[in-house]
């Protein structure tokens, strides 16, 4: 059975930082490409980040590009995000999520499994 879990969340003033972790269980964790995503109340949920199974590529949506680092511990199976100068409009659900496919995507149906989520809140 496949989970993944993600922690980190929390409430934060405008410009400070947050690391979120997502740690996966039951599934060869090195060999997914790993994404980040976020749902704000109201919204589609919308790519944030994309690592691939190596670490050696990532991909980034253009308004967290620059102040997110999406990063793997393969030995730890676990995925993190770490997101700096964080703005009101960052204010989300963030869920990992993994994807078999070598390519990248930053659409939710490319993804196979997925985790609950984690709230993040950005006070201005």
């Amino acid at each position: 059975q496949v989970q993944l879990v993600e922690s980190g969340g929390g409430l934060v003033q405008a410009g400070g930082s947050l690391r979120l972790s997502c740690a996966a269980s039951g599934l060869t964790f090195s060999s997914y490409n790993m994404g980040w995503f976020r749902q704000a109340p109201g919204k589609e949920r919308e790519f944030v980040a994309q690592l691939s199974w190596s670490g050696s590529s990532t991909y980034y949506a253009d308004s967290v590009k620059g102040r997110f680092t999406i990063s793997r511990d393969n030995a730890k199976n676990t995925v993190y995000l770490q997101m700096n100068r964080l703005k009101p409009e960052d204010t989300a659900v963030y869920s990992c999520a993994a994807t078999a496919k070598s390519y990248y995507s930053g659409s939710v149906p490319s993804y196979d499994y997925w985790g609950q989520g984690t709230q993040v809140t950005v006070s201005s």
